[in-house]
């Protein structure tokens, strides 16, 4: 049934009141040349004027019973279009979930309601474009035009394995953590991989399996070759005897060795905060991250408003230097970061000279590993 608009009643109810007022324009004329045409009629012996001065007389009951009429017919149309237009039939949701969107479109116009679309990423191979979700839920009772959220699957993050050769092994699992963050099953999972010896940068993915290109239909594990380094690299051997905290920080940023602090109290001649002893090699070169011991002459108490100290940790065993790096967090000001190196793992010790209730923190591979309070 078609739909009557207010503009339309309107048109309407403007039609009748021309009308009625044509009416009475011609009840007025001919009230005004009815007895010049009673006179010519052969009915003239009958007494018009009389009749229509009483006619005249009664004009106001006219009027009324002309006014009654209309507000009757009025109040009728009144009727007539609020039985007419009213509100939306009400009609149940259709279940679409799990329906391709052409299909759930199609079935949502039958029952004249409007989709809201939505998309979002799939764990289901090959599932584009099939609903997933929807509300109101299916078998709901709602009113006619009312819109209808769908959540529309836009397939899977990664349908194919990427090419991860020469990238950095540690690189491949942040990405793919992040990419799958979330989801109940990953589509690429890392196996553990094999080490080998080569000059690539240590961490350096060489070989993959499956090869690039691979599509995914199912969860797949991939298998690296990952650069252990040159076994023989050789690095030179800083002289640290009389350097400050600060110096012996840039040697670590730059230097492939392995330093283990001790410290003891600064006596006698010892300048506080500056390196006493370090152990000493045959040559002046050593193969990289061959640990050197370093020890310290610290002061009893703070020197400038710093504390002095050696920060220690235990490590994991990695098959390669991983990036560390220590960060200071100051009871006032902005953190800063102490001092950036890669590390083999186990045993981990830095040295720092930072203000009272400074908190520490040593963090592997970007993720936080300990943290301690400068007391």
């Amino acid at each position: 049934m078609k739909k009557i608009s207010f503009k339309d009643v309107s048109n309407i109810v403007k039609a009748f009141f021309a009308d009625v007022k044509i009416l009475f324009g011609r009840i007025k004329s001919l009230l005004r040349t009815l007895p010049a045409k009673i006179k010519e009629s052969r009915l003239a012996n009958v007494d018009f004027h009389e009749l229509v001065e009483k006619m005249q007389q009664n004009s106001g009951l006219m009027i009324f019973t002309f006014i009654s009429a209309f507000l009757v017919m009025l109040l009728v149309s009144l009727a007539v279009f609020f039985i007419n237009v009213k509100g939306p039939e009400k009609v149940m949701v259709p279940d679409v979930t799990g329906k391709k969107l052409t299909t759930a479109l199609l079935e949502m116009q039958v029952k004249e309601l409007y989709p809201k679309i939505q998309l979002r990423y799939s764990e289901i191979p090959g599932d584009e474009g099939v609903i997933l979700d929807q509300t109101p839920a299916a078998g709901s009772i709602v009113k006619g035009y009312t819109r209808v959220s769908l959540i529309v699957s836009r397939g899977v993050i990664i349908d194919h394995v990427e090419n991860y050769v020469g990238e950095k092994i540690d690189d491949v699992r942040l990405k793919l953590q992040t990419i799958f963050a979330g989801s109940a099953k990953p589509f690429i999972i890392i196996d553990d991989p094999e080490y080998k010896t080569d000059q690539s940068a240590a961490g350096t993915i060489l070989e993959q399996d499956p090869p690039k290109g691979t599509s995914i239909t199912d969860p797949v594990t991939v298998h690296f070759v990952v650069s252990r380094g040159p076994n023989y690299e050789m690095v030179h051997i800083p002289n640290l005897v009389g350097s400050t905290v600060n110096d012996v920080l840039q040697q670590m940023a730059r230097n492939k060795l392995v330093f283990d602090f001790t410290s003891h109290v600064a006596a006698g001649n010892e300048q506080p905060g500056t390196v006493v002893k370090q152990q000493t090699f045959d040559s002046d070169t050593a193969r990289a991250y061959t640990r050197m011991p370093v020890e310290f002459a610290l002061p009893s108490g703070s020197v400038s408003n710093n504390m002095y100290g050696i920060f220690t940790d235990q490590l994991s065993d990695y098959p390669y230097p991983v990036p560390m790096k220590l960060t200071a967090y100051p009871p006032e000001g902005d953190p800063y970061i102490i001092v950036n190196f890669n590390h083999p793992g186990g045993s981990c010790s830095i040295p720092y000279a930072v203000p009272k209730d400074t908190v520490l923190v040593l963090s592997v591979i970007g993720k936080e590993h300990k943290k301690m309070t400068v007391r």
